[in-house]
C-alpha cells in the first residue's frame, strides 16, 4: 500500500506563509541545483498528489495542472465544494475530488500504486491527517528566514510523539523526516 507522506516547508520560526499568505521565500530555493535535484527526487518518488481546496485554487487556471504541474501524477483534492467543470487531464494526470478525508487517502493510496502519496500545500490538511493517523511519514524542511508572523504549520493538532527518522542538508533547507506515533 502506498505511503501517505505529509510535511510543509516552513520558516525557523514555524510558519508555513507570512502574514500576507505568501509563501515564495520559502522555496526560492528550488532554483537552485541542489533544489532541482531534491525536487526531482521527490517527483520520483510520487505516484500521487493530494492537496487541499486552497491549495488548488492557488493556481491561476486549474487547467494548467495538466500543462505544467511538477508533479504529473493524478491529484486527489480533499473539498466539499468541487468545482462544476472537470480541468483539463492528460495521460498522466488526472484530478478527482473527494470530500472526505478517509475517502481522499484511500483513493490516493490506489492511485500511487507501489509509490508514494506526496501531501502538497495545505497546512490544514496535514493537520488533519496527522489527527486522524492516516500520515505514514512526516516531512518539514527548514529554511533559515524568520517570517515573524503568519500562518503556523502546527497550530491546533492534537498532541502526540513522533519517531525521528532522518536529517538531511539540502542547500539552506534542513530536511527533517519523522514517523508519526500511535496516540494513546
Amino acid at each position: 500500500m502506498a505511503q501517505v507522506i505529509a510535511g510543509m516547508t516552513m520558516s525557523l520560526d514555524g510558519y508555513v506563509a507570512d502574514p500576507h499568505g505568501d509563501f515564495g521565500v520559502l522555496y526560492a530555493d528550488l532554483g537552485t541545483p541542489a533544489g532541482g535535484e531534491y525536487l526531482a527526487a521527490s517527483q520520483a518518488e510520487t505516484g500521487a498528489v493530494l492537496m487541499g481546496r486552497r491549495t488548488y485554487d492557488g493556481a491561476p487556471d486549474p487547467d494548467s495542472y495538466a500543462d505544467d504541474y511538477e508533479y504529473q501524477v493524478p491529484i486527489v483534492v480533499l473539498t466539499s465544494r468541487p468545482p462544476t467543470t472537470p480541468p483539463r487531464r492528460n495521460d498522466r494526470l488526472w484530478i478527482t475530488f473527494c470530500g472526505d478525508l478517509h475517502e481522499a487517502v484511500a483513493t490516493a493510496r490506489e492511485l500511487a500504486g507501489d509509490r508514494a502519496v506526496t501531501v502538497v500545500g495545505g497546512a490544514d490538511l496535514n493537520r488533519q491527517l496527522l489527527d486522524a493517523g492516516l500520515a505514514d511519514e512526516l516531512r518539514v524542511d527548514l529554511v533559515p528566514v524568520l517570517l515573524g508572523g503568519g500562518l503556523r504549520a502546527f497550530d491546533g493538532v492534537a498532541p502526540g510523539r513522533l519517531e525521528a527518522t532522518g536529517v538531511e542538508r539540502v542547500g539552506e533547507r534542513t530536511c527533517l523526516r519523522f514517523r508519526p506515533l500511535p496516540r494513546g
